[in-house]
């Protein structure tokens, strides 16, 4: 993205993908890859260099529109401070029922740890159906199921429920965070559900 600069100020967004006219002189889009760094801002046309330094991650914060500047020789693109996303649900209140919005109690915005949690038993559900026709076939036919299902699909549920139960436990969005952030060997705190091939 470039940044169109006069008399210090930014006038105006470009995009590069195409020409711009300048003090009534069309330029063409090959100016944005062509010409070099001096020759488009000897015409008022500045790469924005983007600090990220205030962008967090998208899953868990709301991060701001970029605002620009242009100050010693160069245009900045920047973020400001973000807003945790909210990890408890919102719930319909009295006044959202008098209006017509929804019933008084009832969940009415999702908050992580609900959408997390759904992850999880979604995630769980997905690895215990792979050894579920070894119960369809226990009750069907009295086959006994292999010692090494059970103990897997037990390991299953139990992490399944400390993984809500540490979801759950999480204070606010920074420690639901810190529980899916993974160190150097991709280990977790959260862990993951146990995964098994057959």
């Amino acid at each position: 993205m470039f940044a169109l600069v006069k008399d210090g100020s930014i006038v105006k967004m470009l995009s590069g993908n195409q020409g711009v006219t300048i003090d009534d002189i069309q330029h063409p889009k090959a100016i944005f890859t062509l010409w070099t760094k001096d020759e488009r801002e000897a015409i008022g046309v500045y790469e924005v260099e983007m600090n990220n330094s205030k962008k967090k991650d998208e899953k868990w914060y709301i991060n701001t529109d970029v605002t620009y500047s242009f100050g010693s020789g160069k245009v900045t693109g920047s973020y400001g401070d973000a807003t945790a996303r909210k990890h408890a649900d919102t719930l319909f209140t009295a006044q959202d029922e008098s209006d017509g919005k929804g019933t008084e109690g009832d969940v009415a915005t999702e908050g992580l740890k609900t959408v997390l949690i759904r992850d999880v038993k979604k995630s769980a559900e997905s690895e215990l159906s792979k050894t579920d026709w070894y119960i369809t076939r226990k009750t069907e036919k009295n086959t006994a199921i292999p010692s090494s299902i059970t103990t897997h699909r037990d390991a299953v549920r139990s992490k399944q429920s400390s993984m809500e139960t540490a979801i759950t436990n999480a204070s606010d969005t920074p420690a639901l965070e810190t529980l899916y952030t993974r160190n150097n060997e991709g280990v977790r705190p959260l862990g993951d559900i146990p995964k098994k091939d057959f």
